[in-house]
């Protein structure tokens, strides 16, 4: 408890040092529309497997797409008993980056959709991978790479991550590009990752003073507009610097909590009014002491009978103390306020909980 008091408080010290001097550069609080990356997906097959592919019985689309392969290399297996056991189906998911150009090769995840247990030493199939538009903008093969592994005996079995999923770095080569012209922009638009009216106009303020002119128009909380400088020879030569300007950005009062570790991250801008914290610490303690009564020497008709006894202790700790807490409370003087009382970080969450509930925690509660 008194490590996590330490690392919490120190924690709350260094957000509070930062508060005033951090600035973060344009690039990392934004994105420039039009300049964002395309999801691409394919349906393929691995081969090679060691024995752990799909059963064509069970997932007759695999056989169904191993025959078609087969035939558009020349091979005919129709009415064949073909079904081995080194082939799974998979699907084929990419990201086709900004400004890739045909050639450029794309990293691509590999998952299987049968009931293969076990992707490790396959090749991926020449796959074609389709954007939602239906057009092909890459094709994948290659070597697949598991990260996990399975093994199993008779009557034990171990498996270490998952052996179903697997990549192939640089595992797909564009094909085609996408038709979108960035010289011909006329103005830019800057998209807030985290949007805020606050961190918008600051940004507009900045982008207005670093050319001595106003060529930025703050939109939204989420959205900047930037009119092009004509010294500039193209918009990307204006990105490069414009995307350099450090920005401070704003903060929300924000509390995240998650039940399931019992961790708290507390943001700097948490305020708290005045409010009275008990920590209760109750405790009852029933035990059972059941006796034995016996009868009296020489009885006739006397008997051994159990006596149940209940042992029932109420300890209300009398050192119990009641915390003040002040107007306009700071992160660390709540860390330090709370961390007095004793209070485990599950009973912290239940306290802020309280607080929320109270009206007095001026800032947003995220449960998770």
């Amino acid at each position: 408890m008194r490590i996590f008091s330490l690392i919490v408080s120190a924690c709350a010290a260094l957000l509070l040092a930062a508060e005033a001097s951090a600035s973060v550069k344009l690039k990392d609080l934004v994105e420039v529309e039009g300049v964002r990356g395309n999801d691409l997906v394919g349906y393929g097959l691995v081969v090679g497997l060691d024995g752990t592919g799909d059963g064509l019985r069970n997932i007759p689309y695999t056989e169904e797409a191993l025959s078609s392969l087969l035939e558009r290399l020349g091979v005919n297996v129709q009415g064949e008993e073909f079904r081995p056991k080194n082939v799974a189906a998979v699907l084929v998911t990419a990201t086709l980056p900004p400004f890739a150009r045909a050639g450029s090769r794309i990293d691509v995840t590999v998952s299987a959709i049968g009931d293969a247990t076990n992707l490790t030493g396959g090749m991926l199939v020449m796959t074609p991978l389709n954007a939602a538009d239906g057009m092909i903008y890459a094709v994948a093969q290659g070597p697949v790479l598991v990260s996990g592994f399975s093994a199993e005996g008779e009557a034990a079995s171990v498996t270490e991550g998952v052996p179903t999923a697997a990549t192939i770095p640089n595992g797909a080569r564009v094909e085609r590009e996408l038709s979108f012209d960035f010289t011909e922009m006329e103005s830019l638009r800057f998209t807030l990752r985290a949007p805020d009216f606050t961190t918008a106009a600051r940004i507009e303020t900045a982008i207005n003073s670093q050319f001595d002119k106003p060529i930025a128009l703050m939109i939204d909380s989420a959205s900047v507009d930037v009119a092009i400088d004509s010294r500039f020879r193209s918009p990307a030569h204006m990105i490069s610097e414009v995307e350099n300007i450090e920005v401070n950005p704003a903060q929300k009062a924000r509390i995240v909590i998650d039940q399931r570790s019992g961790t708290i991250v507390l943001g700097s801008e948490v305020r708290i009014s005045s409010v009275a914290v008990a920590q209760g610490n109750l405790s009852i303690r029933i035990r059972e002491v059941p006796g034995v009564s016996q009868p009296n020497p020489f009885s006739r008709n006397g008997e051994t009978i159990v006596v149940p006894r209940t042992d029932i202790s109420v300890d209300d700790a009398a050192d119990q103390r009641v915390a003040l807490i002040e107007e306009n409370l700071t992160l660390a003087d709540l860390v330090d306020g709370l961390n007095a009382l004793g209070v485990s970080p599950r009973e912290m969450i239940d306290i802020l909980k309280a607080i929320k509930s109270a009206g007095a925690l001026h800032a947003e509660l995220v449960l998770q």
